[in-house]
């Protein structure tokens, strides 16, 4: 099975020596996304969980797409956030993205994220 960099500008171009996801074939690893506006490169929604969690769904949603798969491929996230007492309104967010069969997830409280950005989340998706 070759190993495949998949890359899209529907998100944010990595910020690192890293790629957006590598596609294995039935499955696709996508590197965590943190809220940065594709087009500009900045943060959005300073200081707002839902609004950032929504720009990194949709950075995700970006990744997917360009990898042919949507978020109901997805199987497995983890969600790194610097405030779990946003837990509920990162949460209902996310519900809306994953309205049946949501993925597994582990949800962890970190010291600090990239840009100073209040949430983070990567994936695994499978064909």
């Amino acid at each position: 099975m070759a190993r495949k960099i998949v890359s899209s500008d529907a998100a944010p171009k990595a910020i690192g020596p890293y790629s957006q996801a590598i596609d294995l074939g039935d499955l696709v690893f996508l590197s965590g996304q943190i809220p940065l506006d594709p087009a500009s490169g900045q943060i959005v929604g300073a200081g707002d969980i839902q609004a950032q969690t929504e720009r990194v769904l949709q950075n995700l949603q970006g990744v997917l797409q360009a990898a042919g798969l949507t978020l109901a491929s997805v199987v497995r996230t983890t969600v790194f956030m610097i405030d779990l007492a946003e837990f509920p309104k990162m949460n209902e967010v996310y519900a809306k993205h994953f309205p049946q069969d949501p993925p597994a997830r582990s949800t962890v409280q970190v010291s600090a994220l990239p840009r100073g950005s209040r949430v983070e989340i990567d994936a695994v998706a499978r064909r």
